[in-house]
């Protein structure tokens, strides 16, 4: 799974071919869409048109709420599948626990299915907090292979890290620039991003890949996507690590997984 991929969170899915299509030409290959997105059709007909072949992408979706338990995963996932026009996905993820309905362990045994099957290359979840990793863990055979979360300066998920480490799960940070809302104003990201002649989101994007997370900017604007490319030629220093590592709130900008349960 490449470190860097392109997310289409919020992107309308006559958008999202033009937007996929413009990220696979920076030199993206890891896309991230969900059902609930409503834009799978559109990034399955970038993909087609790209040019790129199959084996070169790696193409993440999600199971939405409503469709959680065991035959409503497999259903719900064949219709992906339809939507993106694929054979297989790379990575398909519980997008939240919804632990209210209790059937995110049933759905995780339609995802085993799938991956005994071959119709899916790897299993994972998102939003999922520590305790709901652990029961996943513990009742269920294949260790999640990522848990895509909210992830960004101001809320750097500690405790989850740190368990992701334990299990060898791959931590996935979704809105890594903080949805646009002052992160890449504030001052230290600012001083940093001027030390090193580079954008504060670059700046925050080499802090994800240096702390080893998997990150997916989403944008809908050429220049930026591939702005959001152009991190792997240089480096933040131990000073600016410890400077952005004191940023942390525990802030969450979207829902708190423990009470999510919007169908």
């Amino acid at each position: 799974m490449p470190q860097l991929g392109f997310g289409v969170w919020q992107v309308p899915d006559d958008e999202a071919t033009t937007a996929v299509a413009t990220a696979l030409e920076a030199g993206y290959r890891s896309i991230d869409t969900a059902a609930i997105y409503g834009n799978e059709e559109g990034t399955g007909r970038a993909l087609a048109r790209s040019g790129v072949p199959r084996e070169e992408l790696f193409v993440t979706t999600k199971l939405w709420n409503a469709d959680q338990g065991y035959d409503a995963t497999l259903r719900a996932f064949d219709e992906s599948l339809r939507k993106l026009g694929l054979d297989y996905l790379d990575l398909y993820l519980i997008h939240w626990p919804m632990v209210s309905r209790g059937t995110y362990i049933d759905s995780y045994r339609a995802f085993e299915k799938l991956l005994q099957d071959g119709r899916v290359r790897a299993v994972g979840v998102s939003n999922f907090l520590p305790e709901h990793l652990r029961s996943l863990i513990d009742e269920t055979s294949v260790i999640p292979a990522v848990n895509q979360i909210e992830l960004h300066p101001h809320l750097q998920q500690i405790a989850s890290r740190e368990l992701h480490g334990e299990e060898g799960i791959a931590t996935e940070a979704w809105s890594p620039l903080g949805q646009g809302k002052g992160l890449l104003e504030v001052p230290a990201i600012v001083a940093i991003a001027q030390k090193h002649g580079r954008t504060p989101a670059q700046v925050v994007l080499r802090w994800h890949l240096q702390l080893g997370n998997v990150v997916i900017p989403k944008s809908v604007t050429p220049a930026r996507i591939e702005e959001n490319i152009d991190v792997f030629g240089f480096e933040l220093d131990e000073e600016d690590l410890a400077a952005i590592r004191a940023l942390n709130e525990e802030r969450r900008l979207g829902p708190d997984p423990a009470t999510f349960d919007a169908v």
